[in-house]
């Protein structure tokens, strides 16, 4: 009920208000059924935006450290996006990879629509990196089409590390479903769920524009930050 009363009535109309989207091939989103919705993530912002303007309800896997903060502040963070629907999900350890696809198929097998950012993670300089494979493991196993979408603007509106996002008008594209159906049973082999992984970034690239970079997010910035480490900023 508190999804559908923040989608309607206070966020989701306030969202529109304030940043205006432009929204591009809403009408490949089925009216029904089940089906994935894989796009790139440049903001926090991104959590909001792309569920405000979808007419069906949408779940995203949530990375369970927004489930799990400290304080009053971690407490109501967790209630919001427990309240909305969302699934925590354990980014550590070798079965992290496992559990997020289990909560995924759950979600599809009652015909929903499963959000999910094939990065992994939010883009820390606005390009687009390499997806894991997890989407193309439900999508084969699911047998349900992927639709690409592409966040345009969100990471100048909120970058990672800015709290409050810039009032500035963004873009929302979705990209014609990606069928899958001639992968079936095949979604234990590395060299399938590879090809459907890097099919549905290449289509999530065509929509965003993005200058694309074969590694993966996380191993990128881990490898930023040792960098700063070793030359940091002199200030000015």
């Amino acid at each position: 009920m508190f999804y559908y009363v923040l989608k309607y009535v206070v966020l989701g109309p306030l969202l529109r208000l304030v940043f205006r989207p432009r929204i591009e091939g809403l009408e490949h989103i089925p009216e029904e059924g089940a089906a994935i919705v894989a796009g790139n993530h440049l903001s926090f912002s991104d959590h909001f935006l792309m569920p405000a303007i979808l007419k069906r309800r949408i779940t995203f896997l949530a990375k369970a450290e927004y489930f799990t903060g400290p304080g009053i502040k971690g407490k109501l963070t967790a209630a919001f996006f427990h309240s909305i629907g969302q699934i925590p999900v354990d980014r550590s350890g070798k079965e992290a990879g496992q559990a997020a696809i289990r909560e995924g198929l759950g979600v599809l097998s009652k015909d929903e629509l499963l959000g999910i950012y094939p990065e992994g993670t939010r883009s820390h300089d606005g390009r687009l990196y390499k997806g894991k494979v997890g989407v193309a493991v439900m999508a084969i196993r699911a047998g349900v089409p992927v639709i690409p979408c592409a966040m345009v603007g969100t990471f100048e509106i909120q970058p990672p590390g800015q709290k409050v996002p810039k009032v500035k008008r963004v873009t929302i594209r979705f990209g014609e479903p990606l069928d899958f159906s001639r992968y079936a049973g095949l979604e234990d082999q590395k060299a399938a769920i590879r090809a459907v992984t890097d099919e549905i970034m290449y289509a999530i690239l065509g929509l965003s524009g993005q200058e694309y970079v074969d590694e993966y997010a996380v191993k990128a910035k881990a490898a930023q930050a040792e960098e700063s480490k070793k030359f940091p900023r002199r200030p000015r």
